[in-house]
């Protein structure tokens, strides 16, 4: 493999636009391969073993903010560097953390991203020892991560590109201002003044993304509870549950030390465009019914900073198997990360 070094870290991920008439260069290559949120982890048996071992699970595994009932953020899957190397089949996986350990090593980190196939994310740690690849590990922990879950991204952006609900995407184009990617199997559930609600109903689940557009006045939207209250207030108003006088809202009942009994879980992210982003992780519920999920909300500052872009993501996914919360809410993560300012042709 052709080694990039990594240091310092650039960004390199190009989105693709909404517009199916310009062809990003990574669409070209062959289609990467893997589950969703599936990490190839090679190394051989010695190297994944022991504190490597546990740190690796440890980055990588721990459970997914925001779910009842916990999954991990990456399943593992592990191979020897002699698979790696001589099977194309592994090569092509969309998520690849390389260990390679060999006292002849540099001792440096390497990304590639689309080396063999789009999308793809590859870490490549020539090292010469362990000890230094967990070193290198808790260091760029937060890097491989974003451009991890960036893959992940883009994999579904692509996937539901090729399905492009073209009547849904211009008319939300012509209410907002702006793109979002949706395949055919969404469709428009209700739209009002600077608000819509987009949704796709499946036997087994239901997931969706709400879209609530305000004009920026000063940095208090932003808050804690007042980012909440707005979302909340969006979700009684608008999205009805199936039993009478019932409606979709945030779980935000606490225990009686003052705890919130589902955590709800506020991080600053970058997000591609905007200037500002604050993604928020909880679960809604049904008032007045007997439902409820996980969500994922983004409020966004518009690039031109005149508007904040509220855009919530939620499942509906009553039984785990054969689908997975984790990965149904992935679907709508990545359809909010397709957000695209410029619609210039």
């Amino acid at each position: 493999m052709k080694r990039k070094i990594l240091l310092p870290l650039l960004a390199v991920l190009l989105l693709a636009a909404c517009n199916d008439n310009t062809q990003n260069p990574a669409d070209q290559k062959k289609g990467s391969s893997g589950k969703t949120l599936e990490l190839l982890v090679v190394a051989d048996p010695g190297v994944y073993a022991g504190e490597t071992k546990e740190l690796i699970d440890s980055l990588f595994t721990r459970p997914q903010e925001g779910l009842y009932n916990p999954d991990p953020m990456f399943d593992i899957v592990n191979i020897p560097l002699s698979s790696y190397r001589n099977t194309e089949m592994f090569r092509v996986h969309r998520n690849i953390l390389l260990c390679d350990v060999n006292s002849e090593n540099p001792g440096k980190v390497y990304k590639h991203i689309d080396e063999y196939a789009a999308p793809q994310v590859i870490y490549d740690f020539a090292v010469k020892d362990t000890k230094s690849l967990r070193e290198k590990l808790r260091k760029y922990e937060s890097d491989i991560l974003d451009e991890l879950y960036k893959a992940e991204h883009r994999r579904v952006i692509k996937a539901f590109r090729g399905m492009y609900n073209h009547k849904l995407c211009k008319a939300l184009e012509d209410q907002f201002g702006f793109r979002l990617t949706f395949s055919n199997e969404f469709a428009l559930a209700k739209q009002d003044v600077d608000f819509a609600w987009v949704r796709k109903e499946a036997k087994d689940f239901g997931i969706g993304v709400l879209v609530d557009v305000m004009p920026y006045t000063d940095s208090k939207i932003f808050e804690e509870q007042t980012l909440l209250d707005r979302i909340d207030t969006i979700m009684r108003h608008h999205v009805p549950a199936p039993a009478e006088n019932s409606y979709m809202g945030l779980e935000r009942r606490r225990d009686e030390q003052g705890y919130y009994l589902a955590p709800i879980y506020r991080k600053h992210v970058k997000f591609e465009g905007s200037p500002y982003c604050i993604e928020t992780r909880g679960n809604w519920r049904a008032f007045g019914d007997f439902m409820g999920g996980p969500f994922v909300s983004y409020a966004l500052l518009s690039p031109d900073q005149k508007k904040v872009v509220i855009l919530t993501g939620y499942v509906y996914c009553p039984r785990n198997k054969p689908w997975s919360k984790r990965d149904l809410l992935m679907q709508v993560e990545s359809i909010c990360h397709s957000l695209d300012f410029d619609t210039a042709e």
